[in-house]
């Protein structure tokens, strides 16, 4: 009898495959840092976003920066799963909260690494799983997932979540989706996988249980519950969506995305418009694509959510594949191609990956803009 695909025996290969692409890359940013005479790890764990979470894992919220045109960045916009688990296991391990976070974030990455293993075992066969939790080890901005960054611990949450409604289990599903709610405010589109698998099910088979009711309900806590908490905390109950707005970070529909990309194509370097707007169209290519490959539906409506959440915004463009990332199975149809592959030939393709996401990782570490 084969061994279902969550057993650790049956995710091995992916899993050590995904820890030989993510140590290429970070050998690369060693060798690129040592060069720059830069310190790799404190670019890992003491940058951008990191060092917020940090600084609630050490003092709890209430820290503001007002910056020179007076709008003014809160701490509130982080959720606490996070920082609370670096505050926890920096007093367990005696360590400090930014190591701390390294550990939880590079741990969290091999949980993540084995859910996505899992589900696309699931979907697609083993192989197709092994090499889809090795893509998601070599996505452009993977560097992002050896940081002390929400990336990978959400990304985790995520796909055990799929995996549990894959399963039938909508309990843990449930459980994990309010854990992935206190992780990050793309934990949305996980309640909206729940929601609507939950509604397909009842209309198309007409049959609700006791379970799926139970995980449905729970799914949106963690998220609704860190909102209602900044709304109670600033005694407004729209606060948490001001606190993004002054982030830049406010719903736009889309708004600034095509402001951005037209400021592009009609300045001085028009072929850099052109290139968002191929990006953007492979984009879509790929949604397309795994609508056509007939994904099971909480992973494809996870999927689009998460894109959708990530384009809707004002946020800052340049953080938009990362905001993309943790919807793995976009990288679906590439994996299921791949697995076709001899294996001597798919070891050089995905080596050849590796390198090209260490050398971008590196020089987007190094350099000046975040993630």
């Amino acid at each position: 009898m084969s061994q279902p695909d969550d057993r650790p025996a049956s995710a091995a290969p992916a899993l050590w495959g995904y820890a030989a692409v993510r140590a290429v890359g970070l050998a690369v940013l060693a060798v690129a840092a040592a060069v720059a005479g830069e310190d790799a790890l404190h670019r890992l764990k003491g940058r951008w976003d990191s060092v917020w979470y940090v600084r609630i894992a050490e003092h709890g919220y209430g820290h503001e920066v007002t910056l020179p045109d007076g709008s003014v960045h809160s701490d509130l916009a982080f959720f606490p799963l996070l920082p609370a688990l670096e505050r926890g296991l920096s007093e367990v391990l005696r360590i400090d909260a930014a190591t701390a976070g390294l550990v939880v974030s590079w741990a969290a990455s091999l949980a993540a690494a084995w859910g996505i293993y899992a589900v696309g075992a699931r979907v697609a066969g083993r192989r197709a799983g092994v090499v889809l939790a090795v893509l998601w080890g070599v996505y452009p901005t993977a560097f992002v997932q050896s940081m002390a960054y929400t990336e990978t611990l959400f990304t985790a949450l995520a796909a055990w979540s799929l995996y549990a409604v894959l399963c039938d289990r909508w309990i843990w599903a449930g459980a994990l989706c309010v854990a992935a709610g206190l992780t990050r405010p793309s934990a949305a589109a996980l309640v909206a996988a729940l929601g609507v698998t939950a509604l397909a099910t009842v209309v198309g088979e007409r049959r609700l249980s006791v379970r799926m009711a139970v995980g449905v309900l729970l799914a949106p806590l963690g998220w609704l519950g860190y909102v209602v908490f900044v709304a109670v905390r600033e005694g407004s109950a729209t606060a948490y969506f001001e606190v993004q707005a002054a982030w830049g970070n406010s719903i736009d529909g889309g708004v600034a995305l095509v402001r951005f990309v037209w400021r592009n194509l009609t300045g001085p370097v028009p072929l850099a418009g052109v290139g968002l707007c191929a990006a953007l169209a492979l984009v879509g290519w790929v949604v397309w694509l795994c609508v056509r490959q007939r994904q099971p539906l909480p992973v494809l409506v996870y999927t689009v959510a998460v894109v959708v959440i990530s384009l809707v915004g004002a946020a800052y463009f340049g953080s938009r594949p990362r905001l993309m990332m943790p919807a793995f199975s976009l990288l679906l149809p590439a994996a299921v191609a791949l697995a076709r592959l001899r294996d001597r030939t798919l070891v050089v393709v995905v080596a050849g990956l590796a390198l090209a996401s260490g050398a971008y990782g590196a020089f987007t570490l190094l350099g000046a803009g975040p993630p």
